[in-house]
Parts: structure tokens; sequence; C-alpha cells
């Protein structure tokens, strides 16, 4: 059986992204690992007094993002797919390698959008540097 890494961000893109490795774990035998990776500074605001931070925004926030990884989780079981989620706080790209790391993952899938310069609005910020950094085989699925 094969570990696939499936980091999620909730866009639009993400059903699509999550069609793709199901696919790809059907044909595998793999097991989904479902990741989403919060910001650090999710709480925080600036206003006329500075930063400040609003406990009760990034706890409600966690929770929501919670409910969707929970959803997409059951969705893809229902597919007849192994798979666990978890939800860290952090930098994305370090969590997802360490994450990949200690799954033993043989894959990690990601999705071909972005949302900056030419290169990134083609294959995604995120996913071209998991593409240089990662030891492990990133499989890049069009997103269109």
């Amino acid at each position: 059986m094969i570990n696939i890494i499936l980091p999620v961000d909730f866009s639009e893109a993400t059903d699509k992204l999550v069609e793709g490795a199901v696919k790809f774990a059907k044909e595998t035998s793999g097991k989904i690992y479902l990741i989403h990776v919060a910001p650090s500074d999710i709480g925080f605001a600036i206003g006329d007094m500075g930063f400040q931070y609003f406990p009760e925004v990034e706890q409600n926030e966690i929770k929501q993002e919670l409910l969707q990884l929970n959803t997409i989780e059951q969705r893809i079981i229902a597919q007849g797919i192994d798979c666990e989620h978890l939800l860290k706080q952090g930098v994305a790209g370090d969590i997802i390698l360490e994450y990949a790391k200690d799954k033993r993952a043989g894959y990690i899938v990601m999705g071909s959008h972005g949302r900056s310069n030419m290169y990134d609005v083609f294959v995604g910020s995120l996913t071209k540097e998991l593409t240089r950094r990662s030891p492990i085989p990133v499989l890049v699925i069009p997103i269109h």
C-alpha cells in the first residue's frame, strides 16, 4: 500500500484535487493522509491600536477547518479509500514535508493552481516549493 499525502486549502480547487487523489489512490491501493496547514496568525488583526490577538477568532476558524477536513475525509472513505486527517498550524511547506516523512509517504499530491506571478498561476507557489524541496515524488494534478 502506498501512503499519499494530500494537502488541502479549501479553495475552489479542493474538490478537483480530492477527486484526482482518490483516483490515484484507487489505482495504487493507496491510503490518503489529508492535511490542512493553517497559518499561525489566524487570530491576529492590525488596527488603530496596532497588532491585536483575538483567540475566539482563531478558535472558530480552526473549528470550521476541522469540520471541513472531516467532511472531505468522509467523502474519501465513502469511495472505498482509507483516509485520516490532520490540521496543524505553521509553515505549510515544512509541516507537509515533516508529515510526509512521518507517514513514510510514497507521494505528495498537489494541485497546479496558484495566486501570484505567471509561473505560480499555473503551478502554485506551495506546489513549486514542494517539488523543489521534497525527497518524495510530488504528483501534480492540473486544476482548471
